[in-house]
């Protein structure tokens, strides 16, 4: 017999619960460094690899998803400037990463948010000494989860033939984020980390 979802599993599919702790996620003992990563993730990856940079797949205006509207103090979900991009190290995608901020934000808020390009928001972000720092929060994303389908999608993974040739641990992705502020404005940002991260070994240096 064929199931199908009723309309409160499908949501339940779309939606995640943040945890404080990482210890919540049953996370691989590997990526556990990477999600509880207490500095730049930016300077992190550049540990990591020859060659870092940032693929930005857009910067545009969008709703946001439910469970970020009340983090960045909006009554329900809304249209917030939203930023996403892939970064890859020595090439290979390693990390999604989605960014929102409110509209109501303004430029004296986040000075470079609009021009950043493909520099990185990390770097923006550690570098100025106005931003405050939230606590992380992290998460297990479902394969229907919106951001575990964008970042499928922005890999070139989002045909129907691969969801039904991977398992279902596959599919799941663990994610972290944390709300930055700045003046007036707030800023949260969603890293989705990628199975290739755990290849990426540390880089030796010079003497």
């Amino acid at each position: 017999m064929k199931h199908t979802l009723t309309p409160a599993r499908s949501a339940s599919l779309r939606q995640t619960r943040w945890q404080p702790h990482v210890l919540a996620l049953n996370a691989p003992a590997a990526l556990r460094p990477w999600l509880t990563e207490d500095g730049s993730l930016t300077a992190r990856l550049k540990a990591h690899s020859s060659s870092f940079r940032v693929q930005c797949l857009h910067q545009q205006t969008a709703l946001c998803l439910n469970d970020e509207a009340a983090s960045i103090g909006m009554h329900r979900a809304g249209r917030v400037w939203e930023r996403e991009v892939l970064l890859r190290c020595d090439n290979t995608p390693v990390v999604f990463a989605h960014t929102v901020v409110p509209m109501s934000a303004t430029a004296s808020d986040w000075p470079l948010f609009s021009a950043l390009g493909e520099r990185s928001l990390g770097t923006t972000l550690f570098g100025d000494p106005q931003v405050r720092r939230g606590e992380l929060e992290f998460a297990r994303l479902r394969a229907g989860h919106p951001l575990a389908l964008r970042a499928r999608k922005a890999l070139g993974l989002d045909g129907p033939d691969v969801a039904a040739a991977a398992g279902a641990d596959e599919l799941i992705l663990y994610a972290r984020r944390c709300l930055y502020r700045r003046r007036q404005g707030s800023l949260l940002v969603t890293e989705v980390f990628l199975p290739s991260v755990l290849a990426l070994l540390p880089q030796q240096t010079s003497k």
